[in-house]
Parts: C-alpha cells; structure tokens; sequence
C-alpha cells in the first residue's frame, strides 16, 4: 500500500537545538576543539577605524575560511552559500539559525583588504605551528617535501653563478625572506638535503603577488 504523507498546518512554535543536531562525529567538531581566536581583534584593532559602521566579526572571516579549506569550497561565493544552508557550519560559525551570513563581496574584499594588510593568515599560521610544538605533534626543527623539484618565482636576471660567493649577511638586511631563512638554517639539514649542485643561484626572491619588501 502506497503511504501518502499528510501536510498539516505548520506550528506556531517550534523547538530545535542547533547544539543537538550537529552529530558528535562530524568533522567541525573536531577543528572546533583546537580553534583557538582570542588574540585575533587585538592583532586587527589596528586596521580598524573607531567610527562607522561594524565590519564583518574577524573571528567570523577566519571560521568561514576554515569551512572552506577542510571541505574543499574554492569559490568564496559558494562558501557564504553553503554557510548559509549547512546546519554543521552555522554551528562552527556561532551563526545559530537565524543568524545572517554575510556577502560574499563584502567576505572578499575583507579577505583581500583588510587581512593581507594585517599579515593576519601568517601570524595564525605562526600560532598553529607554535601549538602543534607545545603539543608534540612536530619539533619545529625542519620539515621535508614529496617532491625532487620545487619551483620558486626568482628572478633569473639577478642571479649569480654556483661558485661565486653571494653576501646573504648583506641581502638579509632588506630582505626579510632571506633572514629569516639565515636565521633558522641548520647546516647538516640542508648539506643532506640534496648532492644535485644548483647551476646558478638567485639574489633575489620573489613571493607570487610581487616582490619582498
């Protein structure tokens, strides 16, 4: 016998626990456990002016991005959707039900503006990193790559052969890629990277959006 649902009236009230329909299990609860934001408004505030309308809560910008990355939504456009309509994700992003997700022309201009200003996406990775340390889960001493070749934006014109000696003591007084590579090369670590001498070496280095300052 073929059921037939019956459509009734629509309550006037309902009861519904966000909190409750998120399953144990799912995946935002676990990143939720180690998300840790408090210093965040302090390293924008900044970046900020004190009058005018409220921006978008950073904590917010860094919850949505993180939806984006583990669940593999490249366009920020479909991000805000999904936000918008996932129940799992309003609950990773203290959205609750009702709670107003924003454009995603306003999310992109944020991101673009405001947070590549602030060097914010380096210092929340120098913070994971540092916890990842205090927790055991790396050394912090090196790091190892999948791969025989890595490709770097330098520049070529400005390079200079193998056997010729560069004064990286001297570039890493404008540069600040190279001391900080200076200031935590180990040695034996890189001497063991690799026997494949480098047929020249570049005096520059360049990041994809432009040159280092």
């Amino acid at each position: 016998m073929m059921g037939e649902r019956m459509v009734m009236q629509e309550a006037l009230f309902y009861e519904f626990s966000l909190e409750r329909h998120v399953p144990a299990g799912h995946l935002v609860r676990a990143i939720d456990r180690f998300v840790d934001l408090v210093g965040i408004r302090a390293h924008l505030k900044p970046f900020y002016s004190e009058t005018g309308r409220p921006s978008i809560d950073p904590e917010l910008m860094i919850r949505m991005l993180l939806i984006g990355y583990c669940f593999g939504i490249r366009s920020e456009r479909r991000l805000c959707e999904e936000v918008h309509l996932n129940l799992a994700y309003r609950w990773f992003c203290r959205f609750g039900l009702e709670g107003a997700v924003p454009d995603h022309s306003t999310f992109s201009k944020n991101r673009h503006g405001r947070f590549r200003d602030s060097d914010l996406l380096r210092e929340l990775c120098e913070t994971t990193v540092r916890r990842c340390i205090e927790e055991g889960l790396v050394g912090g001493e090196g790091f190892a790559v999948d791969a025989s070749l890595i490709k770097t934006d330098a520049n070529k014109q400005r390079s200079a052969a193998a056997s010729e000696q560069v004064n990286w003591e001297g570039l890493a007084e404008t540069r600040r890629s190279v001391r900080e590579y200076l200031d935590t090369l180990d040695e034996a670590a890189w001497g063991a990277a690799s026997e494949v001498k480098p047929k020249f070496v570049s005096r520059s280095i360049r990041r994809r959006n432009g040159p280092e300052p």
